[in-house]
């Protein structure tokens, strides 16, 4: 009996491993911090390239787990999620503090460096915190805001869960990119209006309660209060240079993570019902990719039109969606957030995309420019 409990606990180990690879990122961090050079290019070569070079080589990742299956059993996938927050934290600002007392590295090596680890902060922090964030547990939910607060985005768990999953899909949520919104625009809108939504969503929460918006329950107030002491704690550690690279990984993490949110829905739009009211979310308004090593990578983000239907559900058990029930991405993440920086290359991949989604779904709709300006002053 111990024997077939010890093989039952290898299997899950043995399938959970996978989702662990993003800690192969952290020594490549150190690998171009102590040796410089060109290893300082390896953070961002190793996300974006290798990952859709494996991608291409192992294929799509189609299995789909039991959904009933007992959170027992999923420790080993959850545990990657909470050890990744203080691996972080450790990684950043250890890099801080070294780079920052060491005179090997030129300043533009630290540059480099240093926008390889707000790819990984953004990639796999923002990430993992959107994981986190979703959970009914008191402390994942504060893990996600720890690493939130190391890119300087604590309101984006304000903005996903009171306005994304809500409105996704609609004008009113800031992320959904339009059709024909090139990242280069989407990316100073998203800026501004999801913080300006996101304050909106917990300052109309609080008045529900007879409490005005500087009432100390406010999240707004842990967020700064979080953001705050990163801040403070890159100077300590390494003066106004330290500061600054802080400040330059948590741009990158966001530009990174605001990438991801602009292939996510770009130009799937939910039918407006009249009066305001839009047709419930369905499969059909999330972007799909179904590559094997990118979904080990992001632990199963790209498996999105499930986790809009079923947004508590951990990451072992969202479950895949065939083209037949959801649209698919032509390619994973890594490469679909490098194609979306050229917009003229992205409109020829994508926009026929669309179109297809358009008279699959709703063919009864025969000019979207006019029923989109009907609804949305901006471009659609």
């Amino acid at each position: 009996m111990s024997q077939f409990i010890q093989a039952d606990q290898m299997a899950r180990i043995g399938r959970a491993l996978p989702f662990w690879v993003s800690l192969l990122l952290i020594p490549i961090a150190w690998l171009g911090a102590t040796q410089g050079g060109w290893t300082v290019l390896l953070l961002p070569f190793v996300t974006w390239y290798l990952f859709t070079l494996l991608d291409a080589l192992l294929g799509l990742y189609e299995e789909n787990a039991d959904p009933a299956t007992e959170q027992s059993k999923l420790t080993w996938y959850r545990t990657i999620t909470l050890i990744w927050a203080p691996l972080q934290f450790l990684t950043l600002f250890g890099l801080i503090w070294y780079v920052t007392q060491t005179g090997h590295l030129s300043a533009l090596e630290k540059i480099v460096l240093f926008f390889g680890v707000g790819v990984i902060t953004g990639t796999v922090g923002i990430n993992y915190s959107h994981e986190l964030m979703h959970q009914k547990n008191k402390t994942e939910r504060r893990l996600g805001d720890f690493l939130l607060a190391m890119a300087l985005y604590s309101h984006f768990r304000s903005e996903h869960l009171l306005v994304h999953h809500r409105y996704v899909g609609t004008p009113r949520d800031p992320v959904t990119a339009r059709y024909n919104e090139g990242f280069h625009r989407y990316f100073p809108r998203v800026l501004r209006q999801s913080l300006v939504s996101a304050f909106k969503a917990e300052r109309d929460m609080l008045a529900r309660r007879g409490l005005p918006w500087t009432d100390l329950s406010n999240p707004f107030f842990r967020y700064w209060a979080l953001q705050g002491a990163m801040l403070v704690l890159a100077f300590v550690l390494g003066g106004w240079a330290g500061l600054a690279l802080f400040l330059w990984q948590a741009w990158i993490a966001i530009w990174q993570l605001e990438l991801v949110n602009y292939i996510e829905h770009y130009g799937l739009t939910r039918k407006h019902l009249g009066e305001g009211r839009y047709e419930h979310v369905k499969p059909q308004h999330s972007w799909n990719a179904a590559h094997k090593v990118s979904n080990w990578l992001l632990i199963n983000l790209q498996r999105h039109s499930d986790h809009h239907y079923k947004p508590d559900r951990r990451f072992p058990l969202l479950q895949n969606y065939t083209e037949a029930d959801a649209p698919q991405l032509p390619y994973g993440y890594p490469l679909m957030t490098m194609v979306a920086m050229v917009p003229p290359v992205w409109r020829r991949v994508m926009n026929p995309r669309v179109r297809r989604w358009r008279e699959m779904y709703y063919p009864e709709i025969t000019d979207w420019k006019a029923y989109n300006k009907a609804l949305n002053p901006l471009p659609r």
